[in-house]
Protein backbone atom coordinates (compact mmCIF):
# COMPACT_ATOMS: atom_id res chain seq x y z
CA UNK A 1 0.00 0.00 0.00
CA UNK A 2 2.64 2.63 1.02
CA UNK A 3 4.23 1.63 -2.49
CA UNK A 4 0.69 2.39 -3.95
CA UNK A 5 0.33 5.94 -2.45
CA UNK A 6 4.35 6.73 -2.54
CA UNK A 7 4.90 6.77 -6.14
CA UNK A 8 2.50 9.54 -7.13
CA UNK A 9 3.46 11.22 -5.04
CA UNK A 10 6.81 11.34 -6.09
CA UNK A 11 5.55 11.78 -9.27
CA UNK A 12 3.79 15.19 -8.00
CA UNK A 13 7.37 16.32 -6.49
CA UNK A 14 8.89 16.10 -9.34
CA UNK A 15 6.57 17.81 -11.32
CA UNK A 16 6.76 20.62 -8.41
CA UNK A 17 10.59 20.95 -8.51
CA UNK A 18 10.31 21.14 -12.39
CA UNK A 19 8.35 24.25 -11.95
CA UNK A 20 10.05 25.85 -9.28
CA UNK A 21 12.96 25.70 -12.19
CA UNK A 22 11.09 26.43 -14.99
CA UNK A 23 10.67 30.68 -14.16
CA UNK A 24 7.81 31.01 -13.72
CA UNK A 25 6.19 34.78 -12.66
CA UNK A 26 2.02 34.51 -12.10
CA UNK A 27 0.10 36.62 -9.74
CA UNK A 28 -3.23 35.77 -9.31
CA UNK A 29 -3.75 37.67 -5.63
CA UNK A 30 -6.73 39.75 -6.69
CA UNK A 31 -9.55 39.64 -9.13
CA UNK A 32 -8.82 42.39 -11.98
CA UNK A 33 -10.10 42.08 -15.63
CA UNK A 34 -7.66 40.38 -18.00
CA UNK A 35 -6.56 43.06 -20.80
CA UNK A 36 -9.00 41.62 -23.55
CA UNK A 37 -11.82 42.70 -21.17
CA UNK A 38 -10.21 46.15 -20.58
CA UNK A 39 -9.83 46.19 -24.57
CA UNK A 40 -14.20 46.23 -24.88
CA UNK A 41 -13.88 49.58 -23.28
CA UNK A 42 -11.61 50.91 -25.11
CA UNK A 43 -14.11 53.46 -26.93
CA UNK A 44 -14.39 55.41 -23.95
CA UNK A 45 -11.13 57.15 -24.35
CA UNK A 46 -12.86 58.95 -27.98
CA UNK A 47 -16.22 58.77 -26.61
CA UNK A 48 -16.28 62.94 -26.03
CA UNK A 49 -15.58 64.26 -29.23
CA UNK A 50 -15.83 68.11 -29.04
CA UNK A 51 -16.54 70.50 -26.33
CA UNK A 52 -20.30 70.53 -27.21
CA UNK A 53 -20.48 67.22 -26.25
CA UNK A 54 -19.14 68.20 -22.51
CA UNK A 55 -22.67 69.89 -22.39
CA UNK A 56 -26.11 68.01 -20.73
CA UNK A 57 -29.13 68.94 -21.77
CA UNK A 58 -30.18 71.26 -18.97
CA UNK A 59 -26.85 73.38 -20.24
CA UNK A 60 -24.46 72.38 -17.61
CA UNK A 61 -20.94 72.43 -18.39
CA UNK A 62 -19.36 68.73 -17.38
CA UNK A 63 -15.65 70.42 -17.76
CA UNK A 64 -16.62 73.10 -15.19
CA UNK A 65 -17.83 72.78 -11.21
CA UNK A 66 -20.64 71.48 -9.66
CA UNK A 67 -23.45 67.99 -9.25
CA UNK A 68 -21.82 67.11 -6.51
CA UNK A 69 -24.04 64.36 -6.31
CA UNK A 70 -22.88 63.50 -9.50
CA UNK A 71 -24.60 64.17 -13.42
CA UNK A 72 -28.42 62.95 -13.77
CA UNK A 73 -27.98 60.37 -16.33
CA UNK A 74 -25.33 58.09 -14.36
CA UNK A 75 -27.44 58.26 -11.07
CA UNK A 76 -30.66 57.46 -13.63
CA UNK A 77 -28.13 54.14 -14.60
CA UNK A 78 -27.02 53.10 -11.11
CA UNK A 79 -30.39 53.62 -9.74
CA UNK A 80 -31.43 50.83 -12.51
CA UNK A 81 -28.67 48.51 -11.35
CA UNK A 82 -29.59 48.69 -7.58
CA UNK A 83 -33.12 49.65 -7.41
CA UNK A 84 -33.38 52.68 -6.32
CA UNK A 85 -34.64 55.72 -7.24
CA UNK A 86 -31.90 58.31 -9.01
CA UNK A 87 -32.65 61.19 -6.01
CA UNK A 88 -31.34 58.12 -3.66
CA UNK A 89 -27.97 57.99 -5.76
CA UNK A 90 -24.33 59.77 -5.69
CA UNK A 91 -22.46 58.88 -8.09
CA UNK A 92 -18.22 59.54 -7.71
CA UNK A 93 -15.09 58.80 -8.65
CA UNK A 94 -13.62 55.68 -10.13
CA UNK A 95 -13.85 53.83 -6.53
CA UNK A 96 -16.88 51.64 -4.56
CA UNK A 97 -14.28 51.08 -1.66
CA UNK A 98 -12.95 54.59 -2.00
CA UNK A 99 -16.58 55.79 -1.15
CA UNK A 100 -17.12 53.19 1.44
CA UNK A 101 -14.03 53.96 3.48
CA UNK A 102 -15.24 57.78 3.30
CA UNK A 103 -18.59 56.83 4.76
CA UNK A 104 -16.75 55.02 7.67
CA UNK A 105 -15.16 57.59 7.61
CA UNK A 106 -17.68 60.37 7.69
CA UNK A 107 -19.58 58.25 10.88
CA UNK A 108 -16.25 57.82 12.79
CA UNK A 109 -16.07 61.69 12.83
CA UNK A 110 -18.92 63.53 12.24
CA UNK A 111 -21.64 60.78 13.56
CA UNK A 112 -24.99 59.31 12.09
CA UNK A 113 -28.28 60.02 12.22
CA UNK A 114 -27.43 62.39 15.11
CA UNK A 115 -25.52 59.43 17.03
CA UNK A 116 -22.06 60.27 18.78
CA UNK A 117 -19.27 59.47 16.21
CA UNK A 118 -18.56 56.11 16.05
CA UNK A 119 -14.23 57.81 17.57
CA UNK A 120 -15.96 58.94 20.34
CA UNK A 121 -17.27 55.94 21.72
CA UNK A 122 -15.39 53.34 23.83
CA UNK A 123 -16.40 49.92 21.76
CA UNK A 124 -17.48 50.06 18.11
CA UNK A 125 -17.74 46.76 15.90
CA UNK A 126 -18.36 45.24 13.34
CA UNK A 127 -19.71 42.21 11.87
CA UNK A 128 -17.93 40.74 9.29
CA UNK A 129 -19.45 37.25 7.51
CA UNK A 130 -16.27 35.49 6.35
CA UNK A 131 -14.57 33.95 4.45
CA UNK A 132 -15.23 37.54 3.33
CA UNK A 133 -13.65 40.81 1.38
CA UNK A 134 -10.09 41.70 2.45
CA UNK A 135 -10.31 45.07 1.76
CA UNK A 136 -13.71 45.58 3.47
CA UNK A 137 -12.07 44.42 6.91
CA UNK A 138 -8.98 46.90 5.69
CA UNK A 139 -11.00 49.60 6.32
CA UNK A 140 -12.51 48.84 9.30
CA UNK A 141 -8.98 48.09 10.99
CA UNK A 142 -7.72 50.91 9.95
CA UNK A 143 -10.07 53.27 12.08
CA UNK A 144 -9.56 50.21 14.91
CA UNK A 145 -13.33 48.98 14.54
CA UNK A 146 -13.23 45.06 16.43
CA UNK A 147 -14.34 42.59 13.77
CA UNK A 148 -16.29 39.88 14.71
CA UNK A 149 -16.15 36.63 12.28
CA UNK A 150 -19.78 35.71 11.14
CA UNK A 151 -20.13 32.25 9.68
CA UNK A 152 -20.88 31.98 6.16
CA UNK A 153 -23.76 29.43 5.26
CA UNK A 154 -24.98 28.58 1.48
CA UNK A 155 -27.76 30.90 1.89
CA UNK A 156 -25.72 33.99 3.24
CA UNK A 157 -24.82 35.41 7.03
CA UNK A 158 -25.53 33.02 9.52
CA UNK A 159 -28.67 35.36 10.66
CA UNK A 160 -29.28 33.90 13.61
CA UNK A 161 -26.08 35.46 14.94
CA UNK A 162 -26.46 38.62 12.70
CA UNK A 163 -29.42 39.10 14.60
CA UNK A 164 -28.41 38.36 18.37
CA UNK A 165 -25.30 40.67 17.71
CA UNK A 166 -27.13 43.74 16.17
CA UNK A 167 -30.78 43.81 18.38
CA UNK A 168 -28.57 43.08 21.65
CA UNK A 169 -25.37 45.05 21.29
CA UNK A 170 -25.54 48.93 20.91
CA UNK A 171 -21.52 48.92 20.01
CA UNK A 172 -22.28 46.99 17.03
CA UNK A 173 -22.76 49.96 14.22
CA UNK A 174 -22.31 47.78 10.67
CA UNK A 175 -21.71 44.62 8.66
CA UNK A 176 -19.94 44.22 5.41
CA UNK A 177 -21.70 42.43 3.06
CA UNK A 178 -21.31 41.47 -0.68
CA UNK A 179 -24.62 40.17 -1.26
CA UNK A 180 -24.73 38.39 -5.14
CA UNK A 181 -21.89 36.45 -6.03
CA UNK A 182 -19.87 36.80 -2.47
CA UNK A 183 -16.40 37.78 -1.94
CA UNK A 184 -14.63 35.08 -2.32
CA UNK A 185 -17.44 32.11 -2.15
CA UNK A 186 -19.52 33.07 -4.97
CA UNK A 187 -23.04 32.70 -3.15
CA UNK A 188 -25.64 34.86 -3.35
CA UNK A 189 -28.06 35.66 -0.40
CA UNK A 190 -31.43 33.92 -0.69
CA UNK A 191 -34.90 35.82 -0.45
CA UNK A 192 -35.19 34.81 3.12
CA UNK A 193 -31.63 36.19 3.81
CA UNK A 194 -32.11 39.53 2.47
CA UNK A 195 -35.60 40.26 4.01
CA UNK A 196 -34.39 39.45 7.28
CA UNK A 197 -31.94 41.82 7.02
CA UNK A 198 -34.35 44.23 5.86
CA UNK A 199 -36.36 43.80 8.92
CA UNK A 200 -33.44 43.65 11.19
CA UNK A 201 -34.17 45.86 14.72
CA UNK A 202 -30.85 46.82 15.55
CA UNK A 203 -30.14 48.52 19.56
CA UNK A 204 -28.43 51.03 17.84
CA UNK A 205 -29.73 53.84 16.52
CA UNK A 206 -26.75 54.21 13.79
CA UNK A 207 -26.45 50.75 12.81
CA UNK A 208 -25.65 50.34 9.09
CA UNK A 209 -25.35 47.25 6.77
CA UNK A 210 -22.91 48.19 4.23
CA UNK A 211 -24.63 46.49 1.41
CA UNK A 212 -21.75 46.35 -1.37
CA UNK A 213 -23.15 44.73 -4.58
CA UNK A 214 -20.37 44.71 -6.69
CA UNK A 215 -20.87 41.64 -8.57
CA UNK A 216 -24.44 42.53 -9.33
CA UNK A 217 -24.44 42.13 -13.01
CA UNK A 218 -21.30 39.39 -13.58
CA UNK A 219 -22.84 36.60 -14.37
CA UNK A 220 -21.31 33.83 -16.22
CA UNK A 221 -23.77 31.05 -16.66
CA UNK A 222 -27.45 30.92 -18.75
CA UNK A 223 -28.78 29.94 -14.70
CA UNK A 224 -27.93 33.86 -13.21
CA UNK A 225 -28.61 33.63 -9.74
CA UNK A 226 -31.47 36.57 -8.40
CA UNK A 227 -30.50 39.23 -5.89
CA UNK A 228 -34.13 40.61 -3.36
CA UNK A 229 -33.65 43.84 -3.48
CA UNK A 230 -32.70 45.20 0.11
CA UNK A 231 -34.00 48.16 -0.12
CA UNK A 232 -37.39 47.98 -1.72
CA UNK A 233 -37.78 44.99 1.17
CA UNK A 234 -36.36 47.71 3.83
CA UNK A 235 -39.09 50.22 2.48
CA UNK A 236 -42.05 47.47 3.27
CA UNK A 237 -40.40 48.07 7.29
CA UNK A 238 -39.75 51.31 7.10
CA UNK A 239 -36.33 50.88 7.95
CA UNK A 240 -34.79 51.85 4.82
CA UNK A 241 -32.17 53.85 7.14
CA UNK A 242 -30.42 51.06 7.92
CA UNK A 243 -29.16 50.47 4.37
CA UNK A 244 -26.19 52.00 2.89
CA UNK A 245 -25.56 50.49 -0.91
CA UNK A 246 -22.89 50.68 -3.13
CA UNK A 247 -21.65 49.36 -6.42
CA UNK A 248 -19.40 51.17 -9.21
CA UNK A 249 -18.46 49.97 -12.93
CA UNK A 250 -14.81 48.69 -12.39
CA UNK A 251 -15.72 45.42 -13.60
CA UNK A 252 -17.67 46.50 -16.36
CA UNK A 253 -15.51 49.18 -17.93
CA UNK A 254 -11.73 50.57 -16.41
CA UNK A 255 -11.21 49.54 -12.78
CA UNK A 256 -8.97 52.66 -12.48
CA UNK A 257 -11.30 54.67 -14.65
CA UNK A 258 -14.73 53.83 -13.85
CA UNK A 259 -17.52 55.42 -11.63
CA UNK A 260 -18.83 54.48 -8.38
CA UNK A 261 -21.66 55.11 -6.66
CA UNK A 262 -23.76 55.52 -2.84
CA UNK A 263 -26.96 54.61 -2.59
CA UNK A 264 -29.33 54.87 0.44
CA UNK A 265 -32.65 56.79 1.72
CA UNK A 266 -33.21 60.34 1.69
CA UNK A 267 -31.79 60.64 4.73
CA UNK A 268 -28.58 58.77 4.33
CA UNK A 269 -28.31 60.94 0.97
CA UNK A 270 -28.40 63.97 2.94
CA UNK A 271 -26.33 62.85 5.44
CA UNK A 272 -23.57 61.59 2.74
CA UNK A 273 -23.91 65.34 1.09
CA UNK A 274 -22.58 67.00 4.27
CA UNK A 275 -19.68 65.63 4.16
CA UNK A 276 -19.21 65.45 0.00
CA UNK A 277 -20.09 69.18 0.23
CA UNK A 278 -16.35 69.56 2.22
CA UNK A 279 -14.87 67.09 0.04
CA UNK A 280 -15.11 68.19 -3.87
CA UNK A 281 -16.98 70.81 -5.52
CA UNK A 282 -17.75 68.13 -7.59
CA UNK A 283 -16.88 65.03 -9.01
CA UNK A 284 -15.00 63.57 -12.64
CA UNK A 285 -18.01 64.66 -14.23
CA UNK A 286 -16.39 64.52 -17.76
CA UNK A 287 -15.81 60.45 -17.09
CA UNK A 288 -19.42 59.95 -15.67
CA UNK A 289 -20.38 61.53 -19.20
CA UNK A 290 -18.36 59.60 -21.22
CA UNK A 291 -19.91 56.39 -18.93
CA UNK A 292 -23.30 58.03 -19.67
CA UNK A 293 -22.70 58.18 -23.55
CA UNK A 294 -21.17 54.61 -23.91
CA UNK A 295 -24.39 53.17 -21.54
CA UNK A 296 -27.65 55.32 -22.63
CA UNK A 297 -29.65 52.38 -20.75
CA UNK A 298 -29.88 49.28 -18.93
CA UNK A 299 -30.02 47.06 -21.58
CA UNK A 300 -26.56 48.53 -23.39
CA UNK A 301 -25.05 47.37 -19.78
CA UNK A 302 -26.66 43.99 -20.36
CA UNK A 303 -24.63 43.87 -23.84
CA UNK A 304 -21.31 44.91 -21.91
CA UNK A 305 -21.92 42.43 -19.49
CA UNK A 306 -22.25 39.54 -22.27
CA UNK A 307 -18.99 40.44 -23.69
CA UNK A 308 -17.02 40.01 -20.42
CA UNK A 309 -18.91 36.68 -19.84
CA UNK A 310 -17.37 35.59 -22.90
CA UNK A 311 -13.74 36.04 -22.02
CA UNK A 312 -14.62 35.19 -18.08
CA UNK A 313 -16.86 32.03 -18.48
CA UNK A 314 -14.08 29.58 -19.82
CA UNK A 315 -11.30 30.56 -17.05
CA UNK A 316 -13.88 29.58 -14.48
CA UNK A 317 -14.74 26.22 -16.17
CA UNK A 318 -11.06 25.77 -16.32
CA UNK A 319 -10.62 26.11 -12.34
CA UNK A 320 -14.12 23.84 -11.93
CA UNK A 321 -13.35 20.77 -14.13
CA UNK A 322 -9.73 20.75 -13.11
CA UNK A 323 -10.20 20.35 -9.36
CA UNK A 324 -13.08 17.81 -10.36
CA UNK A 325 -10.28 16.33 -12.54
CA UNK A 326 -7.89 16.28 -9.73
CA UNK A 327 -8.90 17.04 -5.85
CA UNK A 328 -12.20 15.02 -6.18
CA UNK A 329 -12.71 12.58 -3.04
CA UNK A 330 -10.09 14.01 -1.21
CA UNK A 331 -11.26 14.33 2.56
CA UNK A 332 -11.62 18.01 3.39
CA UNK A 333 -11.23 19.16 0.07
CA UNK A 334 -14.07 20.91 -1.28
CA UNK A 335 -14.76 24.63 -3.82
CA UNK A 336 -17.42 26.69 -4.65
CA UNK A 337 -19.11 26.40 -7.97
CA UNK A 338 -20.40 30.34 -8.42
CA UNK A 339 -22.46 31.98 -11.25
CA UNK A 340 -20.79 34.54 -11.56
CA UNK A 341 -18.29 37.07 -10.32
CA UNK A 342 -14.40 37.13 -9.73
CA UNK A 343 -13.69 34.52 -7.36
CA UNK A 344 -14.02 30.79 -6.83
CA UNK A 345 -13.69 29.77 -2.61
CA UNK A 346 -11.04 26.92 -2.06
CA UNK A 347 -11.27 25.03 1.26
CA UNK A 348 -8.47 22.38 2.35
CA UNK A 349 -7.58 20.41 5.57
CA UNK A 350 -7.27 22.20 8.67
CA UNK A 351 -3.71 24.09 8.56
CA UNK A 352 -2.87 23.31 5.19
CA UNK A 353 -3.81 26.45 2.94
CA UNK A 354 -0.70 28.70 4.15
CA UNK A 355 1.74 25.74 3.20
CA UNK A 356 -0.08 25.21 -0.22
CA UNK A 357 0.35 29.23 -0.76
CA UNK A 358 4.22 29.36 0.44
CA UNK A 359 4.94 26.46 -2.26
CA UNK A 360 3.20 27.63 -4.75
CA UNK A 361 4.87 30.97 -4.09
CA UNK A 362 8.21 29.53 -3.96
CA UNK A 363 7.38 28.19 -7.26
CA UNK A 364 6.14 31.47 -8.87
CA UNK A 365 2.64 31.58 -8.14
CA UNK A 366 1.33 34.49 -6.40
CA UNK A 367 -1.94 33.74 -4.81
CA UNK A 368 -4.09 35.90 -2.57
CA UNK A 369 -2.69 34.94 0.88
CA UNK A 370 -3.84 32.54 3.31
CA UNK A 371 -6.17 34.41 5.75
CA UNK A 372 -6.88 37.41 3.50
CA UNK A 373 -10.55 36.19 3.89
CA UNK A 374 -10.92 36.82 7.70
CA UNK A 375 -10.43 39.89 9.58
CA UNK A 376 -6.93 40.71 10.59
CA UNK A 377 -5.73 38.13 8.04
CA UNK A 378 -6.08 35.11 11.00
CA UNK A 379 -7.88 32.12 9.44
CA UNK A 380 -8.33 30.26 12.37
CA UNK A 381 -8.64 27.14 11.01
CA UNK A 382 -6.22 27.87 8.35
CA UNK A 383 -8.47 26.16 5.53
CA UNK A 384 -9.60 28.64 2.64
CA UNK A 385 -7.40 30.10 -0.84
CA UNK A 386 -9.27 32.48 -2.63
CA UNK A 387 -9.13 31.74 -6.32
CA UNK A 388 -8.83 34.26 -8.74
CA UNK A 389 -8.87 33.32 -12.19
CA UNK A 390 -9.96 36.06 -14.67
CA UNK A 391 -6.48 38.08 -14.99
CA UNK A 392 -4.27 35.06 -16.38
CA UNK A 393 -4.75 33.81 -20.21
CA UNK A 394 -6.45 30.58 -20.30
CA UNK A 395 -3.12 28.57 -20.91
CA UNK A 396 -1.44 30.46 -18.06
CA UNK A 397 -4.28 29.72 -15.85
CA UNK A 398 -3.96 25.76 -16.90
CA UNK A 399 0.07 25.91 -15.81
CA UNK A 400 -1.00 27.74 -12.92
CA UNK A 401 -3.80 25.08 -11.83
CA UNK A 402 -1.66 22.19 -12.25
CA UNK A 403 1.26 23.87 -10.07
CA UNK A 404 -1.54 24.44 -7.17
CA UNK A 405 -3.04 20.59 -7.72
CA UNK A 406 0.49 19.71 -7.38
CA UNK A 407 0.71 22.16 -4.09
CA UNK A 408 -2.16 20.62 -2.57
CA UNK A 409 -1.48 16.94 -3.44
CA UNK A 410 1.97 17.48 -1.63
CA UNK A 411 0.59 19.26 1.46
CA UNK A 412 -2.70 17.69 2.56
Amino acid sequence: VFAMQSEPLAQYKEKYESYKNSGMKLDMSRGKPASDQLDLSGYLLGILEDDKDCVLENGIDCRNYGLPAGIPQIRKLFGEILGVSPKNVIAGGNSSLNMMFDTVSHAYTKGVAGCTPWGKLEKVKFLCPVPGYDRHFGVTAYFGIDMINIPMNSDGPDMDIVEKYVENDESVKGIWCVPKYSNPSGITYSDETVRRFAALKPKAKDFRIFWDNSYALHDITDTPDTLLNLYEEALKNKNEDIVFMFTSTSKITFPGGGVACFAASDANIAWALESIAYQTIGPDKLNQLRHAKAFPDFASVRAQMEKHRAIIAPKFKAVIDCFEKNLSGIPGVSWTKPNGGYFISLELPEGCASRVVKMASEAGLVLTPAGATFPYGKDPRDTNIRIAPTYPSVDELEKALDLLVCCIKLSV
